[in-house]
């Protein structure tokens, strides 16, 4: 009898993919809106790989420049591709819009948002690994104000005690002229917006590197 066979569409597939990113859209078959915004539209090209993107997004009265949406699945196989198991899902739902101030209140009205979503969007099974809903203002600065909010900010709420998964409110700032940035702890996915710099703006690695590395361990 042989172990069993493992397959994972992992946080190292949309590493590899970001790697990728960098070439023009030009020089890619895949297809996306285009914004006006230059600086949105090559995030758009950090994020195209991995998620489906829409332009000018609307939800609970909030308008969003991009909206990005991505779905990862787990699940281990044993023999052949018919006969698996621990089979969980993992989703993110991504907002940015351009603002000329960031401000504590209009980043508290976001959380309500997630929230929000996350009772009508979140199915809760015992699949359901986690859903993300990260906020991402693009401003002129990042007043000291907000950044020690957002440093400080976390926001996971379990579901049935985590036996149906969790879901979690992230949100962050990017001041791209002034090549700055800062994002609550687990949203790793603003390393999109950060074209300045191949790091990530926080030390976790986010949602789907965890569900990747929980099943590397079973």
């Amino acid at each position: 009898m042989t172990d069993a066979d493992s397959r994972e569409r992992t946080e190292q597939d949309r590493a590899d993919s970001q790697g990728r990113a960098g070439q023009s859209r030009a020089d890619s078959p895949v297809e996306r809106p285009e914004w006006d915004d230059e600086y949105i539209d090559r995030v758009a090209d950090n994020l195209v790989f991995n998620y489906d993107l829409e332009r000018d997004y609307t939800v609970r009265d909030e308008r969003f420049d991009l909206f990005a949406s991505m779905r990862m699945e787990s699940q281990k196989q044993f023999l052949h591709r018919s006969v698996n198991y621990a089979n969980h899902h993992a989703r993110e739902y991504m907002f940015a819009r351009r603002v000329e101030t960031p401000t504590i209140t209009e980043l508290e009205r976001l959380v309500e948002v997630g929230h929000a979503l996350a009772d009508e969007w979140v199915e809760p099974s015992e699949e359901h690994f986690g859903t993300d809903f990260t906020f991402v203002l693009v401003a002129d600065a990042v007043p000291e104000s907000v950044r020690k909010f957002v440093s400080d900010f976390s926001d996971r709420t379990l579901i049935k005690f985590g036996y149906h998964g969790h879901y979690e409110v992230n949100v962050a700032v990017v001041a791209p002229d002034d090549e700055d940035a800062i994002a609550s702890q687990n949203a790793d996915s603003v390393a999109a917006f950060t074209l300045w710099s191949a790091a990530s703006p926080v030390a976790s690695g986010g949602l789907f590197r965890r569900l990747a590395e929980r099943f590397r361990k079973r």
